[in-house]
């Protein structure tokens, strides 16, 4: 199956949904009602209450629309991998870590307001790796910054991806001020727009849509499930490392500044959690794409072919029996 992956056929488009469906079966046999929390923003917790009358009467449609997240973000975040050659030639492998990654935690098999955003992350990446000897790098930085500030709107912590955006202005372009501050005014102009409609309407509460922020330590109640998942997701990650480390000086220098721009993409994303957290592992799914990124290194360069299916046949199986186990424990 890896070697089906390897290849940039549209066949594999009908695995990534058998892996979807497959992987996730719990979810569609007990379909979980999601509820937004205290950090979500407000346009996911509006989003929840236009899908509630119809999801309470047909709750399937739920694991329905993440399966729906989870193949679009899978296939667009793999285009935008190829297009930029972070691997040598084009594959359906960085989809296949992803619809792996987002199966090892049953709070990733659920809606959530963290899994919708990284449709939106995933195109934010793509535009800052255009960054470097762009002629137009105002449009992307305005762009980038706009999305993030949108991407709050449902999970408020993600504005902090603006570093994302910092970063890739200090690793892809020379100092230019004015491009800091197009980025700053695009992280604005969603408020703007949405305090000038609330000011207009009459309905002015500033602080209903700026939550306060506090970092702290979650409390988690890990669990060897919870341990073996971690386990899974850093072994190849740490695999890759090495391949990356070995190839650094074959990449051309856009490859390697967006292979820089993931790891800060990654390091952002473990932790935004810790931004008014939440006891679960809901909101670290964040980390799911720039994992998939690494996994898929490791899948295409490990020279040992028994080492990938080592690999994927143990994701495989703990996915498989995480599904099994689940019911019994909830009864």
């Amino acid at each position: 199956m890896i070697g089906s992956f390897k290849t940039n056929s549209p066949l594999n488009i009908i695995f990534l949904l058998i892996y979807g469906v497959v992987l996730k079966f719990y979810a569609f046999l007990h379909p979980h009602i999601p509820v937004a929390q205290a950090t979500d923003g407000f346009l996911y917790h509006r989003f929840l209450n236009f899908l509630a009358p119809f999801g309470k009467e047909v709750p399937i449609i739920y694991p329905i629309i993440v399966l729906i997240l989870i193949l679009s973000q899978a296939i667009s975040f793999t285009n935008f991998i190829n297009n930029q050659k972070l691997l040598p030639k084009a594959t359906y492998l960085p989809a296949m870590a992803y619809v792996l990654i987002t199966s090892l935690f049953p709070e990733w098999w659920q809606l959530s307001s963290a899994l919708i955003i990284n449709s939106l992350l995933a195109w934010v990446w793509a535009m800052l790796s255009n960054l470097f000897n762009n002629p137009r790098p105002k449009t992307l930085v305005f762009n980038a910054g706009l999305v993030i500030s949108l991407t709050s709107f449902l999970y408020f912590p993600s504005i902090c991806f603006i570093l994302m955006v910092f970063f890739a202005l200090i690793s892809m372009r020379p100092f230019n001020l004015s491009e800091w501050i197009i980025a700053i005014l695009g992280l604005l102009t969603p408020y703007y727009f949405l305090f000038a409609v609330l000011f207009l309407a009459g309905n002015w509460n500033p602080l209903t849509y700026l939550p306060s922020l506090s970092v702290s330590i979650p409390k988690f109640q890990y669990d060897m499930w919870a341990w073996v998942a971690i386990v899974l997701l850093i072994i190849p990650f740490l695999i890759s490392g090495f391949y990356i480390q070995r190839n650094i000086l074959k990449m051309l220098i856009q490859v390697r500044k967006s292979w820089s721009l993931i790891l800060v993409y990654l390091i952002i994303a473990l932790l935004i959690p810790f931004i008014n957290f939440a006891s679960s592992f809901e909101y670290w799914i964040l980390c799911a794409l720039p994992f998939a990124a690494f996994h898929a290194y490791t899948y295409f360069y490990a020279e040992k072919k028994w080492i990938l299916l080592v690999i994927h046949w143990l994701f495989i199986i703990f996915i498989l029996t995480l599904n099994i186990w689940l019911p019994a424990v909830k009864g």
